[in-house]
């Protein structure tokens, strides 16, 4: 060519190819570079120098494997590493599209004459992981042995741009999400997650704002609640928090705990407790509406899991024989067991959490520091709250292994069935892992440490801890606002700044290869008709580059169900006694989102396309926590909040009872009427209190204290209104529960499951293709 240059090929037949223009700029800065994409996968293993001799033998012969089922295959070496380019044969696709249109389950548009390279990844990846050598071991065997150092599906420039623009970026945070073209990037799977997380995040508006209401209703009537007037002008002597070194305290010094308490145990509670389990069958019966309108529009309303695979089992192999279904009662039985055992040792954790709250209760308040004596009780809680931390992120890894040893012994018969499993044992570990300290502080935190005379100790030496006097709500609270805030700030920060550091520390090696490759492109146009490929430094480069991403696997996109699912948990399980949470969990979830795809897009590799039509086992996980949050939210309401002591009091015991209350408010006296009254001198007491503990901070000795309890003064048996109390809070769970449940069940029968367009369109999709089936065999 005149001048010694090559002809550039336009853009337009580079794209056809599926070469496009990665970077540079053709009127300054160097040549453009191009890369192809005509590679379906790619394999990374280490060189025979650094590799044992019967593990290269085992990587040559799995190449070869391969190659007899006519896959292309490019080798290139760098350093110390082997790259092995992917590329099956068209015949493969066309079986594929083949299988699909006479498939029952399934649906290939008629106009679609090409396999997106989703679709191909997808095939290439089944095929690879049901490729076998002599031994019997697959693509996955040959990894754990390290005879290939890592596989991956390569990422496309020009649409990893496009996503990066409309999604994956920090500034579209308050944008919608472009769910079709992630769909056709990374796949349904992907897809439908990110339909799933966008709808839960939208549908947590309304939850936000009527708590933030219920959390304004509380902080109005700071100032004018009597309970709040009559705790902090109290003159009321309280008995010893722990032995030795506790003394009696005055009532009055936990004025700002019950304004605390007041802010989340009132009136309004009740009410958005019952909004919200009413809310969470609303969100799942409209996001299966939302979803049905996608996966309409996608064709795979009617995919089936099980026909997909036979599919692509035969494409792999037309001589395939598919794996039978299999039971075994002795490795059911065995893997329940195992289950039983991993959350008995969960709460065995629960109790040691227990015990840690107590001895650093009586640590701290036997310590130097005046101000943690006086808070001993908040201290350590908010202790106890940390290392509850500490524990779920500890017992993450360890669920992780348990569950996957539990998935081998039960042997399942496809990866999909592998996924299921895990996912249902996983999320019961996490769950015991992350609600038993929670349950032990809403339902047993104050109710079994006894009274003065009878004290419930560890090992006979330890006090269990007491409640507040103004009730336990808070210590819930506070325990769940410490787990919220650590786990979605700290998990959020390492999520994405782990990722970005290693690429940013692998940049090197690219940059190197990108200087190699400024100066080569395809001849001409003419070379590109046939496929003509870029040059070693050209391909590498793009490889290395998807190489030094950070790794994925199946269970990626599993991880980050699980941490939504989790907070969808403390979203609806103790929202009685956190109003909160929802406004914490939709600003997570703004942040989540453009995490997530930035994480995605742009600092891991890329996801194995996957197909489906539902987010799978996760949709009846969701509506199991459904049923326990009315469960549990009515026993926190019954039985943790001081609502129904209150209603007591107000109706039967208090001012208004007899109905002669004048100006005065009907809640006057309550906090004194929740206290029971001991005596120094009574039998047994002394072995509790001692006559040192029972010096006030002024001085004074006293004979007498009180503590929050129905007691009789003079035996300490239970009174008349604890009973009447007891009553009335089972009462009150049994009517909350079933109106709860009533309501639940008319909202679940008022929205349909689809919209009527999306069934009247599937209706006519079908009539469709049943008359193109007649048509086709009467021509015949």
């Amino acid at each position: 060519m005149p001048g010694g240059h090559r002809r550039q090929p336009s853009i337009e037949l580079l794209e056809l190819i599926g070469v496009v223009k990665e970077n540079g700029n053709e009127s300054t800065g160097p040549p453009p570079v191009y890369t192809s994409y005509l590679y379906d996968y790619v394999l990374v293993a280490k060189t025979i120098e650094n590799q044992e001799r019967e593990a290269f033998k085992k990587q040559i012969e799995y190449i070869e494997e391969l190659k007899k089922k006519n896959i292309k295959v490019t080798k290139i070496i760098d350093d110390d590493l082997v790259f092995y380019g992917i590329q099956a044969p068209k015949e493969t696709f066309e079986r594929y599209k083949y299988l699909l249109k006479v498939s029952d389950a399934c649906n290939w548009s008629s106009h679609q004459n090409t396999v997106p390279l989703s679709t191909r990844i997808r095939i290439v990846h089944f095929i690879l992981t049901h490729t076998y050598i002599h031994t019997g071991e697959n693509l996955r065997d040959l990894l754990k042995i390290n005879v290939f150092e890592s596989k991956f599906c390569l990422h496309e420039k020009k649409k990893q741009k496009e996503l990066k623009e409309s999604w994956a970026r920090w500034t579209a945070c308050l944008q919608g999400q472009p769910i079709t073209a992630v769909r056709n990037y990374f796949g349904e799977k992907v897809a439908l997650y990110y339909l799933w997380l966008g709808w839960y995040t939208f549908l947590l508006i309304p939850p936000a704002i009527i708590g933030v209401i219920v959390f304004l209703y509380g902080l109005a009537f700071f100032n004018s609640s009597p309970l709040i007037k009559e705790v902090c002008e109290a003159n009321i002597t309280m008995c010893p928090l722990c032995d030795r070194k506790c003394k009696v305290w005055q009532l009055s010094d936990t004025c700002t705990y019950t304004k605390v308490s007041l802010l989340f145990d009132n009136d309004g509670t009740v009410v958005f407790a019952m909004v919200m389990a009413v809310w969470a069958t609303l969100f799942l019966e409209f996001w299966k509406r939302h979803r049905a309108s996608y996966v309409c529009e996608w064709k795979v309303s009617d995919w089936c899991e099980e026909e997909e695979e036979l599919i692509l089992e035969i494409v792999n192999d037309a001589n395939c024989q598919p794996k039978t279904y299999k039971h075994s009662y002795l490795r059911s039985t065995l893997v329940l067991i195992c289950v039983t055992v991993m959350i008995l040792v969960i709460i065995g954790l629960t109790h040691a959490l227990v015990i840690f709250r107590v001895i650093a209760a009586v640590l701290l308040a036997n310590g130097s520091w005046e101000f943690l004596s006086n808070h001993s009780n908040t201290g350590a809680m908010m202790l106890g709250a940390v290392a509850h931390y500490l524990i779920i992120t500890v017992m993450t890894r360890v669920n992780r292994i348990v569950a996957m040893k539990l998935c081998e012994i039960e042997k399942t018969r496809s990866f999909a069935a592998t996924e299921k499993s895990f996912t249902v044992k996983m999320f019961t570990f996490q769950f015991f892992t992350y609600f038993s300290s929670l349950f032990y502080v809403a339902f047993f935190l104050g109710r079994i440490n006894g009274h003065p005379g009878g004290y419930v100790r560890i090992a006979g030496k330890w006090r269990l801890e007491e409640c507040h006097p103004s009730g336990c709500l808070t210590d819930l609270f506070i325990q769940m606002a410490i787990i919220m805030v650590l786990k979605q700030t700290i998990s959020n920060v390492f999520e994405f700044t782990g990722p970005w550091l290693k690429r940013w520390l692998k940049r090197g090696r690219t940059k190197k290869l990108q200087r190699k490759c400024a100066h080569c492109y395809l001849k001409d146009e003419s070379e590109a008709k046939y496929g003509a490929e870029l040059c070693d430094n050209c391909k590498l480069r793009n490889w290395l580059s998807n190489y030094r991403l950070n790794d994925v696997d199946s269970f990626s996109l599993f991880h980050e169900f699980l941490e939504m699912v989790i907070q969808f948990s403390f979203t609806t399980i103790f929202v009685a006694a956190f109003p909160l949470a929802p406004l914490l969990a939709l600003i997570n979830n703004i942040i989540e989102i453009r995490l997530d795809a930035i994480k995605m897009v742009t600092l891991e590799r890329r996801l194995v396309p996957k197909k489906t039509n539902d987010i799978g086992v996760w949709i009846d996980v969701l509506e199991a926590i459904g049923v326990l949050a009315v469960i549990a939210n009515g026993l926190v309401i019954g039985v943790s909040s001081d609502f129904i002591p209150r209603l007591v009091y107000r109706y039967q015991y208090g001012p208004c009872a007899n109905g002669t209350a004048g100006d005065i408010d009907c809640m006057v006296g309550y906090i004194n009427n929740t206290l029971s009254i001991a005596r120094l001198g009574d039998k047994n007491i002394h072995n509790d209190f001692s006559t040192e503990q029972m010096i006030t901070p002024n001085g004074l000795n006293v004979t007498s204290c009180s503590y929050k309890d129905y007691r009789n003064s003079e035996d300490y048996s239970l009174t008349h209104q604890f009973w009447l109390i007891s009553a009335m809070r089972f009462a009150f769970v049994i009517l909350f529960e079933h109106v709860v449940v009533i309501c639940k069940f008319v909202a679940a029968w008022f929205v349909p499951s689809a919209p009527m367009q999306v069934k009247n369109d599937r209706l006519f999709d079908k009539l469709k293709r049943l008359k193109e089936e007649l048509n086709s065999f009467e021509m015949s």
